[in-house]
């Protein structure tokens, strides 16, 4: 599978990244194993988790989805080689572990690492801009972190142009390290946080981007296309906001392109981020095996100028 480049990380990956957020809420230990597996055998290379992950499930207190790719990583040592790992911090996980502070920043690192049972984390994300905390000092812990080879490359999400534009600024006028990697909610549906400002400073300052929520909740799957559906996932109370006239119109473009290109339309969905100037990688998911082989020929698929432009036109 062809890598590409992540920005200025130093990293490559294949053009799928693999949501770990599934991991302890929509399949258990024994399914998430089973598709690391495949996913890494299908010839893909990168996972992204958070420590907040998964801490809405009734019972969890976050950190579940890393513990279980620690303990996949520990089952199968010769994959660690094979794979690199995202995982993010500053969501809040209750009392004073929230934030970006480097007092928070270099505790929580230390629990990730326990959990993920790594030495090193290649790719360690700012979550949430944190307007507590001076961004000098977020990028000193991170300048640490990286000193002491406990992390490799750092990124941010959910961050604007304005935000992310700044952080550069600090990092350029300190010697501090600067963001390499953007990780915005972006698919067909939702491009307002990312095309424009963000998308543009992306693309200037040659920074990698990962997009997450790439298929809208499962929505771009094509699964629910009406209210009725909406009860077949634990995520179908997040995808009625789609159903409305431009969201139909979408999956109806998605459904053509498929019909032409003999292909699903979250394959449709994924390719056509994947072909977006600017996009290194989207993020999705899988909790089976055949949503898995999906995203392969995600990855595979090529899209016509004219695909894209229906596409472009319906999601407009």
């Amino acid at each position: 599978m062809r890598m590409r480049e992540l920005g200025s990380s130093g990293l490559a990956i294949a053009p799928i990244v693999f949501g770990g957020n599934v991991f302890g809420w929509t399949i258990d230990e024994g399914q998430s194993f089973e598709l690391l597996d495949a996913f890494v055998d299908a010839g893909f290379n990168a996972i992204d988790t958070a420590d907040v992950y998964s801490r809405w499930v009734p019972g969890n207190e976050g950190g579940e989805s890393e513990a279980i790719i620690g303990r996949w990583l520990k089952a199968n040592p010769d994959k660690r080689d094979k794979v690199l790992i995202f995982t993010k911090v500053g969501s809040d996980l209750g009392g004073d572990r929230k934030g970006l502070s480097s007092r928070w920043i270099e505790r929580a690192v230390e629990d990730s690492l326990r959990r993920l049972q790594v030495e090193t984390i290649d790719l360690y994300q700012s979550h949430w801009p944190d307007e507590n905390a001076r961004y000098a000092d977020t990028l000193a812990a991170y300048d640490r972190l990286i000193k002491a080879g406990k992390v490799r490359a750092i990124g941010a999400s959910n961050h604007d142009a304005a935000q992310l534009g700044a952080a550069l600024r600090t990092a350029d006028e300190t010697g501090l390290p600067r963001y390499d990697v953007i990780q915005p909610e972006y698919n067909l549906y939702d491009r307002d946080q990312f095309d424009g400002a963000l998308r543009d400073l992306a693309i200037r300052e040659g920074l990698g981007v990962i997009t997450y929520f790439s298929l809208a909740s499962g929505f771009l799957s094509g699964k629910y296309r009406s209210k009725a559906d909406l009860g077949q996932s634990p995520r179908g109370e997040g995808v009625a906001k789609y159903l409305d006239g431009r969201g139909l119109s979408i999956l109806a473009a998605l459904d053509e392109v498929g019909e032409r290109r003999n292909a699903r339309p979250a394959e449709v969905a994924l390719a056509w981020v994947i072909a977006r100037e600017g996009v290194t990688a989207p993020i999705a998911s899988a909790t089976s095996l055949t949503q898995l082989e999906s995203l392969r020929r995600a990855a595979e698929l090529s899209l016509t100028p004219e695909d894209i432009a229906r596409l472009d036109g319906a999601s407009a």
